[in-house]
């Protein structure tokens, strides 16, 4: 049977008070600190979560909501944001809602159910009402590379528009007009920001958008694969084409090596979002990096904040840059 309050008071000849305030963070007399932790490790005595939760209405676990457990970004972001909750001392519930923004739903009521004390969501949703169940039950939520209007809840962004300007600019100083792009559908937020700063970059430098350069669909390795063989199959194809995540890219480049193009040879690419991949690759892609591990810590401080008090200030957006790694997959016309 588990050890009790009641059998370290016995124990150490303390009170319940006194044992029930040190385990609970209070402050104790040194003597009788040590006499109690002393009494925890002999007992292997542990903290009962869920009466404590009970009793303060806080439960020390907090829900993550992403449309898929296998996507690099998400499982990398997540990875961190559980390292930094763990040594506050919270779990965490992950539900993989696999891009289903019905069952996105269902699994926010899951954790609410499950009185998690916050949510961290990548949506799959365009539509934040769902969240409304969470806002109104006080549960602070933290939203991760993607955002709605209306700034109701934290969210930590990567400079996406930013991501796509640099690539750009680096193509065209490099003498490229003709420059295509794999994306996501417009039905995606990361997937819009990344094609308008595509489409500004041009502009800003006397470069007319064109459609059939852009290759819009799934943020899949199946649509990597499509849309790069699309590109190359027009009457004009593109002397460089921008990738705009990691699984387009990997789609892509299993393409490029099927038709026997070579890069920079015959094509310029700049990839995105996974250094492995670019070192793995010959030649070296060149590769816009998005700064995963400061998302992950940022979202962790604004959740920790939001938790013990201390973020009071209104709901904000952090957006974080992106940096953009040289390889040797351009080539200079």
């Amino acid at each position: 049977m588990a050890a009790t309050i009641r059998d370290i008071t016995r124990v150490t000849g303390l009170s319940v008070a006194t044992v029930s305030k040190f385990l609970n963070g209070g402050h104790v007399l040194p003597e009788n600190r040590e006499k109690i932790e002393r009494a925890v490790r002999a007992l292997h005595y542990r903290v009962n979560e869920v009466a404590r939760g009970l009793a303060t209405s806080r439960t020390k676990t907090v829900g993550v909501l992403i449309p898929y457990l296998d996507n690099i970004f998400a499982s990398t972001i997540i990875a961190r944001v559980e390292d930094i909750l763990r040594g506050k001392g919270y779990g965490t519930i992950v539900c993989d809602c696999r891009g289903d923004p019905a069952a996105e739903g269902e699994e926010l009521d899951f954790l609410l159910a499950k009185q998690v004390d916050g949510i961290f969501n990548i949506p799959s949703s365009e539509n934040p009402a769902y969240l409304s169940r969470a806002a109104d039950r006080g549960v602070p939520v933290v939203l991760i590379d993607r955002t709605f209007h209306g700034g109701r809840f934290d969210s930590v962004l990567a400079d996406n528009a930013g991501a796509s300007r640099s690539a750009v600019a680096a193509l065209v100083r490099r003498g490229h007009r003709r420059i295509g792009i794999l994306c996501g559908g417009r039905d995606s937020f990361t997937a819009r920001e990344r094609l308008a700063g595509y489409v500004e970059a041009l502009r800003s430098r006397g470069i007319s958008f064109r459609q059939e350069l852009a290759e819009e669909g799934e943020l899949s390795v199946r649509h990597g694969y499509d849309g790069m063989k699309k590109l190359l199959a027009l009457k004009e194809p593109p002397t460089a084409v921008y990738l705009t995540n990691y699984e387009i890219t990997l789609g892509a480049v299993v393409a490029l090596n099927e038709l026997g193009v070579r890069f920079p040879e015959d094509l310029s690419v700049i990839g995105f979002d996974n250094l492995t991949l670019a070192q793995v690759v010959r030649p070296r892609l060149w590769m816009v990096v998005q700064p995963m591990r400061q998302m992950a810590e940022t979202a962790a401080r604004v959740m920790l904040g939001r938790l013990d008090g201390s973020l009071q200030s209104p709901r904000r957006t952090y957006r974080l840059k992106t940096a953009l790694v040289e390889g040797e997959s351009v080539r200079r016309l």
